[in-house]
C-alpha cells in the first residue's frame, strides 16, 4: 500500500510540558473500525500506579466533555466511572496483548 492509499490517521499533539521538559510516552490508544487499539509500555514498578493513571485520564476526559458543553464535568465523570465499573464486571472484549504492545 502506497502512502497515497493509506487511510488517514488522526493523532493528537504531544502535551506542551512534555515537549518542554521531556518524558516518555506510556499509552497510545486509537479507535479502529469501532474497536480500541492500544500500544503501551509497562512504565511503572507498581501496577497500582496504572489505576491512578486511568482515573487521571477519566478526569481529563470529563473536563473535555464539560469544556465542549456536552455535559457537566461531574456528570461526565460519573458516566465514565459507570462505564469502567460495567466493563470490570462484564468485559465486552478481554482482547490480547503482544510484545509490541
Amino acid at each position: 500500500m502506497s502512502d497515497d492509499e493509506r487511510p488517514l490517521l488522526h493523532t493528537i499533539e504531544t502535551p506542551p510540558d512534555a515537549i518542554a521538559r521531556g518524558g516518555h510516552e506510556v499509552l497510545r490508544a486509537f479507535v479502529v473500525d469501532g474497536a480500541v487499539s492500544v500500544a503501551l509500555r509497562r512504565s511503572f514498578d507498581d501496577p497500582f500506579t496504572w489505576g491512578v493513571l486511568l482515573v487521571d485520564i477519566a478526569r481529563h476526559a470529563a473536563r473535555i466533555y464539560a469544556m465542549e458543553g456536552a455535559l457537566a464535568e461531574e456528570d461526565a465523570y460519573r458516566e465514565i466511572l459507570a462505564g469502567l465499573q460495567a466493563e470490570i464486571e462484564r468485559p465486552t472484549d478481554p482482547g490480547s496483548t503482544g510484545p509490541l504492545n
